[in-house]
């Protein structure tokens, strides 16, 4: 299978649609589509070609890059019968967060229908996109790795070949998993130290100078401090997602600490605040102290 030459983007969302920007300006030729046509249009305006359907988009392209929220969403795009019967000799590249048994089966859906699959996801969010900057895990065999390692240098400067078709996908997993657990537990200390009137340099200060420290505990502060979770690069709704994949993909694994970070964004969420940045489980995390 000749590697691609042309690339359809399923999807251009918070992630999509800076990635389509991002490989148009690398002069590779790119087509989208998004169930919302408005979410394409600033791409079109900078040349970017559109679809009218998935059917419309595969059926162009070499290659298809899934940017979509979950699994059922690829099944209702990509692996509808419109689209399926379009997939032979084409390559598909599953960038998006999934669970690792969900990527599997759809590269077997996949591979069944004549293409071949292999799974991208990053870490980083939409800064890193537009740097192209992103750490980058890959799935797949080695050759396919070697093939599309062009295409991926265009998003991150040191692509990772992990394994096969899950592995890269579990690991983005475990790192969300942190995420989720480093950000619940930061929330926690902060609130507990202002509840106790501790003062906030003092706080910073012991923690940034102790191994406890992790970078994201600055980047997520002020957030926290003026509650200020507008214009998200990674809402509360899709850490919950991946947390909810994450425990059910973790079987006979002790999750109760990260149940607890699912309670609080639920919470969050019930708080209206599902569209924000997912620090703002925060307001969750302090909410009992007012």
């Amino acid at each position: 299978m000749a590697e691609a030459t042309t690339y359809g983007i399923l999807g251009t969302g918070l992630m999509g649609a800076p990635l389509a920007q991002r490989l148009h300006e690398a002069e590779l030729e790119v087509t989208i589509y998004n169930r919302t046509p408005a979410k394409m249009q600033p791409l079109a305006e900078l040349g970017v070609g559109l679809a009218g359907s998935p059917a419309a988009l595969v059926g162009t392209v070499d290659c298809v890059i899934l940017m979509l929220s979950d699994a059922a969403a690829i099944r209702e795009t990509l692996l509808a019968e419109d689209c399926r019967s379009l997939l032979a000799g084409k390559a598909v590249i599953q960038m998006g967060t999934i669970g690792p048994s969900e990527s599997q089966a759809i590269a077997a859906e996949v591979t069944a229908a004549g293409a071949e699959y292999l799974e991208a996801p990053v870490l980083g969010s939409i800064p890193q996109v537009k740097t192209g900057t992103l750490l980058l895990m890959v799935g797949g065999t080695t050759e396919q790795f070697q093939k599309y390692l062009p295409l991926f240098k265009h998003l991150g400067e040191t692509p990772q070949h992990i394994g096969v078709v899950g592995q890269a996908m579990a690991l983005k997993l475990a790192l969300n998993q942190l995420i989720a657990g480093l950000t619940n537990s930061f929330a926690l200390s902060l609130a507990f130290a202002q509840k106790q009137n501790v003062p906030l340099d003092a706080f910073m200060g012991i923690l940034r100078e102790s191994a406890l420290y992790a970078p994201t505990f600055d980047k997520k502060l002020d957030r926290m401090v003026d509650r200020n979770f507008a214009n998200p690069n990674f809402p509360a709704k899709h850490l919950l997602k991946d947390v909810r994949l994450f425990l059910k993909e973790a079987e006979g694994l002790d999750t109760s600490a990260l149940a607890g970070s699912e309670k609080t964004l639920e919470r969050a969420i019930a708080m209206g605040l599902a569209e924000m940045d997912y620090s703002a489980l925060f307001a969750a995390v302090a909410k009992s102290a007012e």
